[in-house]
């Protein structure tokens, strides 16, 4: 985990929102340009942005540098290069590195944020007035679509999930989970670490509020479908219950591969299980997780009727 002293803010802290981004980036030469034209646009900029070059090979760091210098707010550091895209613990690896650079510590939010998206002007505005109308919610995002054959669609989350290229946190809710750890899975873990501390997380379906990713999500480093397994293995990580991980995999055969993607997230699961792979060192997490899994579950029939009841203009769900 990331440890940082408890932070105690000031009354001007309380009262303005003092914003710390940070942008892991390995080869977004693509990319950059455009996302960094999204955040200039904010009709909320944040107090400081560090973009963490991650040993990029292309022109991401000098791209990243000229534009810091029309700015007042973006900050571009080099990270060591550890010779690899590595993702899951290598960007968090880099967000740690950027957290440790940042020009400021008096923030009271933080982001996670990558550079192969867009969004549009009042984002962060959005993101602040829902924080606003909650003081237990810890995380929010706005909806993502992706790039798919035949055009964007959006990526379906559980209303309770926050997506990972714009992770936005209020501050005492980052501590209280102890930021993100270093692991695979850590887009994930700290969403159910936040509901095992008291705090709630969701996504919002606000036009004003779309995220727009511009590489197809898992398809990073190597391929898709080694992402899909990628993802099969992480959740068997993170010890997502068998069952669970079906269904979840099944949920995802609507998504792009179609219905291939899906049985590769249960084989990734399954192999990773046969094989005895490497779970998450914390038992009472992975306990807790099931719990919580196996109260969904058991919450599934009256959640699919009530779907269907919506879909056919059959009147208001049943409780």
């Amino acid at each position: 985990m990331n440890e940082q002293a408890p932070h105690t803010p000031s009354q001007a802290a309380r009262s303005e929102p003092r914003i710390l981004v940070i942008s892991p980036v390995r080869d977004e030469a693509r990319f950059i340009d455009a996302a960094i034209d999204s955040m200039c646009a904010q009709t909320v900029r944040p107090a400081a942005w560090v973009i963490v070059n991650d040993g990029s090979s292309d022109d991401t760091s000098a791209i990243a540098k000229a534009r810091a210098r029309e700015t007042d707010f973006i900050h571009v550091v080099d990270k060591p290069d550890r010779g690899r895209r590595q993702v899951g613990s290598g960007v968090i690896e880099a967000f740690n590195y950027g957290l440790a650079a940042a020009p400021i510590s008096d923030w009271n939010y933080i982001v996670k944020l990558d550079a192969d998206i867009t969004y549009g002007p009042r984002y962060i505005e959005r993101m602040l007035a829902e924080f606003a109308s909650d003081d237990r919610l810890a995380a929010v995002s706005g909806r993502v679509f992706r790039p798919e054959p035949g055009g964007d669609v959006e990526e379906r989350k559980s209303p309770d999930m926050v997506c990972g290229p714009f992770k936005f946190y209020r501050r005492a809710a980052f501590e209280a989970i102890g930021g993100f750890e270093q692991t695979l899975q850590w887009d994930g873990i700290d969403i159910h670490r936040a509901r095992m501390t008291g705090w709630r997380t969701r996504n919002i379906p606000d036009a004003e509020a779309r995220i727009h990713h511009h590489r197809l999500m898992g398809s990073s480093e190597v391929s898709i479908v080694h992402g899909r397994l990628r993802w099969g293995r992480g959740i068997h990580f993170m010890g997502y219950h068998p069952a669970y991980a079906v269904v979840s995999g099944v949920y995802r055969m609507r998504d792009w591969p179609y219905v291939v993607g899906g049985l590769l997230i249960i084989t990734g699961y399954f192999s990773a299980a046969a094989r005895g792979a490497e779970r998450y060192p914390d038992p009472t997490f992975r306990a807790n997780l099931r719990a919580w899994q196996r109260q969904q579950l058991a919450a599934l029939p009256r959640t699919l009727f009530n779907a269907v009841r919506r879909r056919l203009g059959k009147g208001p769900a049943q409780p």
